[in-house]
């Protein structure tokens, strides 16, 4: 018995997929949870001005207003753009980004009432600065998604932006400390009031050389020469990336001073390999040869002292921040720390209440240590849910590396999350003790266009994979193989076809 024949359909021939009747994009999901998300900043900048000030002004709502105006304009060129992308990364960016607004204003203006002034307005001050600093990152973030229709496009330009990354990673070590170094750490390029962290810019571009050279030495890089404990070790000769790559982060330790940064760089590359290759034992060689090189260079700093001794200070700070011979230090010392332990202390589980605290006694609150000021008055109940807001940002970055169809975009998307997520480990460890203090900033929290910008680009990006990751099938070029796109297998075009049943 036979069915009735019936012709199959032809399959796309161009780039664009468009969209499948009756498929849901979510927008209007990720509209809701964004104006959920300003309603929640509202409420966090009504709850500080009636702490700081005794009464809520009737402006109270204005940073919230204008935030969600911003969000609302790129939503709208998502919505455009990239009608797939996750709903959720948006909303859960803005709500982080929103929050870190209200409280550096939440600083601008208890310094005001310290000092007896007049109250700062919207645009003023750090608070102002960051609103600022909010709408030009949302302009480079719309630009992109605009601009960069297919990720796989950037495959082509993938070495160009290896030697942009690399060239930006370096700069800071290379130019006199008089115009690079910020608390030991020589991250900055300073010229006159305007100040700019190139390594943050740099992570883009890494994770997108990582990822076009791995797709193209994935095969070479999972080949094993032994099996030790039950896990199959690579080629010796197989090493040379890694090695390669594990002397530019030793480099970047010495000489930039920050231990975060090393280790941002050499992790993402490792768990860029193993994701490309699925071998643990990348995983294994990376973690003994950081932590060697590590281990090593505190030697060196305690016996030589020299570009090692930044280093080797870090480290015995950490050790023993409330050390005298440290927490008196009046450079360079422990007394940051020890204040920032202080208030994650003071703040318990429920927190003084935003705008009832006193972060201002750290010094680097409006920076690397905005958490532990936040953290004084949400108590471990808001970081915690803080946290979660991240972790939230980076499944939603996994998920849509293992939903891409193409090898390109799963190590992008997989790098990009990866990043995002050591860069919090990194700074919240150092902040609470777990591991050396570094001078990384928390993304989209900390004051500074740097990092901001550099983070909605690293969002936006994730926006146009997810996009295509949740987009229908229909038919159109596969995944491309450095950087080539391939037009789909032949397939029977026009032609007749029957299902035969027994």
């Amino acid at each position: 018995m036979t069915a009735p024949a019936v012709p199959a359909s032809a399959p796309a021939t161009t780039g664009e997929m468009p969209r499948t009747p009756g498929t849901k994009t979510r927008r209007n999901a990720e509209l809701g949870l964004l104006a959920f998300a300003m309603l929640l900043v509202a409420v966090f900048a009504a709850t500080v001005e009636a702490n700081q000030l005794g009464g809520v002004s009737s402006s109270f709502w204005v940073p919230a207003a204008l935030l969600g105006l911003l969000f609302l304009g790129l939503h709208l060129v998502v919505r455009f753009t990239a009608p797939y992308a996750d709903p959720v990364l948006l909303p859960a960016v803005a709500l982080i980004n929103g929050i870190g607004v209200v409280f550096l204003r939440r600083l601008d203006l208890a310094k005001a009432i310290a000092n007896k002034q007049a109250i700062p307005g919207v645009f003023a001050l750090t608070g102002g600065r960051q609103l600022a600093w909010t709408l030009g990152a949302l302009m480079l973030a719309a630009i992109l998604l605009l601009v960069i229709r297919d990720h796989r496009v950037v495959s082509k330009y993938a070495y160009t932006l290896g030697l942009v990354g690399i060239v930006l990673v370096m700069i800071p070590a290379v130019l006199p400390s008089s115009i690079s170094e910020v608390n030991g750490a020589k991250l900055w390029i300073k010229l006159g009031p305007f100040s700019i962290q190139p390594g943050e810019f740099a992570k883009i571009a890494l994770v997108s050389f990582f990822a076009y050279y791995l797709v193209r030495k994935r095969e070479v890089l999972s080949l094993a020469s032994r099996r030790f404990m039950g896990i199959d070790f690579p080629r010796g000769r197989d090493l040379g990336p890694v090695v390669t790559v594990w002397l530019l982060s030793l480099l970047v330790l010495v000489f930039e001073k920050d231990l975060g940064t090393a280790l941002l760089y050499f992790g993402l590359f490792v768990v860029t390999l193993y994701v490309a290759t699925e071998r643990a034992s990348w995983l294994i060689i990376g973690l003994v040869m950081f932590f060697g090189g590590v281990y090593v260079a505190y030697l060196l700093g305690a016996s030589l002292g020299g570009p090692f001794k930044n280093f080797y200070d870090r480290a015995s700070i950490w050790l023993d921040p409330f050390s005298s011979q440290f927490y008196n230090r009046p450079v360079g010392g422990s007394y940051q720390l020890v204040q920032g332990l202080l208030g994650l202390g003071t703040g318990g589980m429920f927190g003084s209440g935003p705008g009832a605290g006193s972060p201002g006694q750290v010094p680097e609150v409006r920076t690397d240590f905005i958490f532990a000021g936040l953290g004084e008055e949400i108590g471990l109940f808001g970081l915690s849910a803080l946290l979660v807001c991240y972790l939230l940002i980076v499944e939603r970055g996994l998920r849509a590396a293992i939903g891409v169809r193409d090898s390109f975009g799963k190590l992008v998307a997989g790098g990009l999350a990866f990043t995002l997520g050591l860069q919090v480990f990194v700074i919240v460890g150092g902040i609470t003790g777990l591991i050396p203090l570094t001078g990384q900033t928390t993304p989209f929290l900390s004051a500074g266009g740097s990092s901001l910008m550099a983070n909605w680009l690293l969002i936006a990006m994730l926006l146009r994979i997810s996009d295509a990751a949740r987009r229908p099938e229909t038919g159109g070029p596969v995944a491309p193989v450095g950087g080539v796109l391939k037009q789909p297998p032949a397939q029977l075009h026009g032609a007749m076809t029957e299902v035969i049943k027994p």
